[in-house]
């Protein structure tokens, strides 16, 4: 019997894209599948309250439900440590892999091995956060030695909305950030469903755009053993960094 690949992944509770677009992403890949576990997740601020939700312990619970599936890795496919700072997610990779057994990443982690492999000096941002919220992301790069190459976002709280953001609209972002020449685009945020568009998007500004539930999935690929080359038509990504 043709062994299985199983991912797991941890998702926000009031996200709608990231499940279908990762299910999409690997449909194509034999033997490989993706699983989900889902921790409270409804709204992104830095009030007290909204950061309390990243608590490692109610991720842990939800990682411990994966590992019941016996997946390969588990992927946080989440952004929160770009406001936290990106030690956090280090900090919950070691945690999961010492509470299952399982070795973990992450959408954040991964996209910063993906800037460092390609010596990005200069990113843009498209996202749909609140202003406080975006500025922290762009300071956190900007200890990393990562300068803000344009930046579009939406002043958005609620979780569930992100989901509703048009293709249109985002369209309409990606063409603005890329109009400042990055050196590349993330798309900070799993919650948007940017990754179909991003092929036809690469093509069109030639800038290469990261989106942040794409990076998750060619991590955990990685980790599992499989050939990110084998995804096609979702962006450079796969085949540049395999």
């Amino acid at each position: 019997m043709t062994k299985r690949t199983l991912l797991g992944m941890l998702t926000p509770s009031s996200n709608t894209a990231l499940e279908p677009i990762t299910s999409a992403m690997v449909a194509g890949l034999p033997n490989v599948s993706a699983h989900f576990s889902r921790f409270k997740v409804t709204e992104i601020a830095l009030s007290t309250d909204a950061l309390a939700q990243f608590d490692t312990s109610n991720i842990l619970r939800a990682a411990e439900l994966l590992a019941h599936a016996r997946v390969d890795v588990i992927g946080w496919n989440g952004t929160s440590s770009g406001w936290l700072g990106f030690e956090a997610d280090v900090k919950l990779c070691e945690q999961i892999t010492a509470a299952t057994g399982i070795p973990a990443t992450t959408s954040m982690l991964a996209l910063n091995e993906i800037l460092t492999r390609s010596g990005v000096k200069r990113l843009g941002y498209v996202t749909p956060y609140r202003d406080d919220v975006q500025a922290r992301i762009i300071a956190n790069y900007e200890t990393l030695g990562i300068g803000c190459g344009g930046d579009r976002h939406l002043g958005l709280q609620d979780n569930f909305s992100f989901a509703e953001v048009t293709e249109a609209q985002l369209e309409r972002m990606i063409r603005e950030v890329a109009a400042e020449k990055p050196d590349a685009i993330a798309v900070v945020c799993t919650n948007l469903r940017a990754a179909p568009l991003v092929d036809r998007m690469e093509q069109e500004t030639g800038i290469p755009i990261l989106d942040t539930i794409a990076t998750v999935v060619w991590k955990s690929l990685k980790v599992a053993g499989v050939d990110p080359a084998a995804v096609t038509g979702w962006g450079s990504l796969f085949k540049n960094f395999a």
